[in-house]
């Protein structure tokens, strides 16, 4: 019986361990996140410092530039939606590849801020001229990886002013 005591109180305490270690993880990333705020949910944490995830945009800034009537592209997406994070890893490098700044804009975090976009689903890729929408891409297209970036390139050739 004591055996078990012990067994059991040092599995405790390396739960308590993984818990204490993974909080302070987490309050390095917060210190320097692009959020602009320190109450961010777990799925959000974990994306921080993954260069998939380097262009965040805040909805009063995304809203300025719109607004301006700059020509802006935003990729409206979600931390805890599979199909934001099959397609953010295809559309990121191809972005980058085709020199086009993509904003994006984390649904989980600011998702009560999204209604002059009007997102209903996600992820989606929206592309802003003069102050209006002109091109959207909502879902994850069909096909392999190579199908997913040729869509995706189209997307951007539409409307690429380069």
């Amino acid at each position: 019986m004591k055996k078990l005591f012990i067994i059991g109180g040092v599995i405790i305490a390396i739960f308590a361990l993984i818990v204490v270690l993974s909080n302070q993880s987490d309050k390095e990333k917060l210190k320097n996140n692009p959020y602009g705020k320190d109450d961010l949910k777990k799925p959000t944490i974990a994306l921080i410092g993954n260069e998939n995830y380097s262009n965040i945009v805040l909805p009063d800034e995304l809203y300025d530039k719109v607004s301006s009537g700059e020509s802006v592209t935003a990729y409206f997406f979600h931390p805890e939606c599979q199909y934001c994070m099959a397609m953010t890893p295809l559309l990121m490098p191809v972005a980058k590849e085709e020199n086009i700044h993509v904003y994006q804009f984390n649904m989980l975090e600011f998702g009560d801020q999204s209604q002059p976009y009007g997102i209903q689903s996600w992820p989606a890729l929206i592309h802003y001229k003069d102050g209006k929408e002109v091109k959207r891409m909502v879902g994850l297209p069909e096909g392999s990886d190579e199908d997913v970036k040729e869509t995706i390139r189209t997307f951007f050739d539409e409307y690429d002013e380069k």
